[in-house]
């Protein structure tokens, strides 16, 4: 066979997007949760006491599972995921509609919470992507 071995950049191998979003628009209260290193998504159908505390996203499917090890891009910035609470496939696809977590836990402590990896957070502003994805 005496083959050489086969090198791929990084931008050869493909990504699988898991999730995709943009942030439509901020609750005025939103920014309010990141001290506890946390945000709340949610979709245009928010209830109206609910929508100062989130981010309003644009809802859309989930093609895939979530799970841990995957990343999260919120525009360019990765996070890695470190624990998946049970209903957080359902509730995003559905309502739009979880908190993410930046606090590396490993064990789901709330079932529509993402938690991942405990790094700073990033600068969420109207038009900021949100994906899920696949490496």
């Amino acid at each position: 066979m005496g083959g050489k071995a086969r090198l791929f950049s990084r931008s050869q191998i493909k990504m699988k997007t898991i999730y995709e979003t943009k942030v439509k628009n901020i609750g005025p209260m939103a920014n309010s949760f990141l001290e506890e290193k946390m945000l709340i998504l949610f979709g245009n159908e928010a209830p109206q006491d609910l929508k100062e505390f989130c981010y309003c996203i644009d809802v859309t499917s989930v093609d895939g599972e979530i799970l841990t090890g995957q990343k999260v891009y919120i525009n360019n910035e990765k996070y890695e995921i470190t624990a998946v609470g049970d209903v957080v496939k359902r509730n995003l696809s559905s309502l739009g509609h979880i908190t993410i977590r930046f606090d590396g836990s490993k064990t789901p402590e709330l079932p529509g919470t993402l938690y991942l990896e405990d790094k700073n957070l990033p600068v969420i502003e109207p038009n900021t992507e949100i994906k899920i994805v696949q490496e």
